[in-house]
């Protein structure tokens, strides 16, 4: 057994977890997307899930 002070824990982070609101506002998703993200994972989700999962509509014109 070994002490750890908190002030040695290292603060970089390996996942970031994302409030799905906060994300979709970045990204730009619609409300209609936020909506489905969130019914998928609930209000929290990696930056991993967040990516896959999101659908995002063509950024190309006709």
């Amino acid at each position: 057994m070994e002490h750890v002070e908190a002030e040695k824990l290292s603060q970089h982070t390996v996942t970031k977890v994302w409030n799905i609101h906060e994300f979709c506002a970045r990204h730009q998703l619609g409300d209609e997307e936020e909506i489905r993200l969130r019914r998928l994972f609930g209000r929290f989700a990696t930056t991993s899930e967040l990516l896959h999962n999101a659908k995002r509509p063509p950024r190309w014109r006709y």
